[in-house]
C-alpha cells in the first residue's frame, strides 16, 4: 500500500506553527504581517487581551459585581487616577520629594535628554542598527508611563541620522505605550534643531560636527601621506590626537572635558548651546498668562554634549551615558533654577539666561 506523500506521522502541530496559527486567528486578514488591520503590534495586542481578561481594561478602569454593577479598580494617588497595572509597571527608584513639598518646587516643564541608541558607526553619519531602534522604542514606551492626562509633548533632536532615527522611535514608542496605558496625550512630530548638535571642530571649511570633522580629517591625512610633501595643519594634529586617544583605549570625552584643546567646541559652550535651545522652545509654547503649552520635551541628541551637561550640573564627571540612557531636568517657576538628575544623584543648579552669553573676545 502507498503512503500518502501529505500525511505525516506526528498528531501534534509543531509548538511554532501553532503559535503562528493562534495569531493568525486573533488577527483579521488583512494581507500579511503580524500586526492587526489597525496596525496595533502583537505585544499591544496580547496586553488589551490580559486587561481585558483580568477586567482591567484601559482607564477609567471598571469590573463587575455579582449583581452586574460596575466597580472603579483605578487607583488614585496625590490626585490622580490610573490602573493597577500602571502603578506596577511605573514603579521606580527615582528619588521623589514628598507630596507636600511639590508644591513649592512649582515645576513648570521636564526635559528629558536622551542619547541616541546603538549606531551603525562613527566613521560615517550612519543610522542606527536594530538593537538601537528597539533600544529608543522602547525608551518612548517607557517614558509614556510619566506623560499626565492632557500633556503636550515636543519631541526634538539632533540634525544626525542617528538621532533622527532615535527620536523616530521615540515617537513610535510614546505612541504605542500611550495606546497602552491609555492616557490621552499628544506627541509632535520630531523636529531636528542645530543647538542639539554635537560638540563642533574648527577646519577651514569652518565649524564641523565631530563626527563629519572625522571624515574630513581622514581624507585630508590620506592625501597629506600619499603626496608625502607639506606639515599637516594644526587643526588636524589636535583630532588626530584625539581620535588616537580612543584608539590607545583611553577615554577621548574624558580628554575633551579636562585638557584644554585649541579647535575643539569647549564643553562650557555646549551647555550653553543645550540652555539657549531649551529657552527657546518654551519661549515659543508660552501663553499669554505665562503658562507653557508643552510642559514635556524630549530631546535625542549626542552623548558628549550630554556628559558636558551633567559635569557642569553635579561638579564631577559622571561618566558616559549608555545608549537611550536620561538626564532630567525640572524646571522651576519663573526659569532661573532647574533640578537635574542622572543616575540616581540630584542637583539644583541656577540657570543660565538665554540673553545672557559671555563675550569671550572682548
Amino acid at each position: 500500500m502507498a503512503r500518502d506523500p501529505r500525511s505525516v506521522d506526528r498528531y501534534e502541530t509543531p509548538d511554532y506553527l501553532s503559535k503562528y496559527r493562534s495569531r493568525r486567528q486573533a488577527v483579521p486578514d488583512d494581507g500579511g504581517g503580524d500586526g492587526g488591520s489597525d496596525g496595533t503590534p502583537l505585544y499591544l495586542r496580547r496586553f488589551r487581551e490580559r486587561t481585558t481578561t483580568a477586567g482591567d481594561a484601559h482607564p477609567p478602569s471598571s469590573g463587575a459585581t455579582s449583581s452586574g454593577s460596575a466597580i472603579d479598580t483605578s487607583v488614585s494617588y496625590d490626585g490622580q487616577r490610573f490602573t493597577p497595572a500602571l502603578a506596577e509597571a511605573s514603579r521606580g527608584k527615582e528619588i521623589a520629594a514628598p507630596i507636600e513639598r511639590k508644591a513649592s518646587e512649582k515645576i513648570v516643564c521636564e526635559i528629558s535628554i536622551i542619547r541616541h541608541g546603538i549606531t551603525q558607526g562613527y566613521s560615517t553619519d550612519a543610522g542606527l542598527t536594530p538593537m538601537g531602534a528597539w533600544q529608543a522604542h522602547r525608551r518612548g514606551h517607557e517614558l509614556a508611563r510619566r506623560f499626565d492626562p492632557g500633556d503636550q509633548v515636543r519631541l526634538v533632536c539632533a540634525d544626525t541620522n542617528r538621532a533622527r532615527q532615535t527620536a523616530d522611535q521615540l515617537f513610535r514608542g510614546a505612541k504605542d505605550g500611550l495606546s497602552m496605558w491609555g492616557i490621552d496625550a499628544d506627541v509632535t512630530n520630531p523636529e531636528p534643531i542645530p543647538e542639539l548638535r554635537n560638540f563642533g571642530v574648527w577646519t577651514p571649511d569652518g565649524l564641523r560636527d565631530v563626527t563629519s570633522a572625522f571624515r574630513q580629517y581622514q581624507a585630508t591625512n590620506e592625501t597629506l601621506e600619499r603626496l608625502a610633501v607639506g606639515d599637516r595643519p594644526r587643526w588636524l594634529v589636535e583630532i588626530d590626537r584625539f581620535y588616537r586617544t580612543q584608539l590607545g583605549g583611553a577615554d577621548p570625552i574624558q580628554e575633551w572635558l579636562t585638557v584644554p584643546m585649541m579647535y575643539f567646541e569647549p564643553p562650557a559652550m555646549c551647555v550653553r548651546r543645550f540652555w539657549r535651545g531649551f529657552h527657546r522652545l518654551m519661549d515659543e509654547s508660552r501663553r499669554a498668562d505665562g503658562s507653557l503649552t508643552h510642559r514635556r520635551i524630549l530631546a535625542a541628541t549626542h552623548s558628549g554634549p550630554m556628559r558636558a551637561f551633567a559635569t557642569w550640573a553635579h561638579g564631577y564627571d559622571p561618566g558616559e551615558p549608555l545608549n537611550t540612557e536620561e538626564i532630567r531636568v525640572k524646571m522651576r517657576e519663573g526659569g532661573r533654577s532647574a533640578f537635574v538628575s542622572y543616575r540616581n544623584r540630584v542637583t539644583e543648579v541656577n540657570v543660565p539666561p538665554a540673553d545672557e552669553f559671555p563675550d569671550w573676545e572682548a
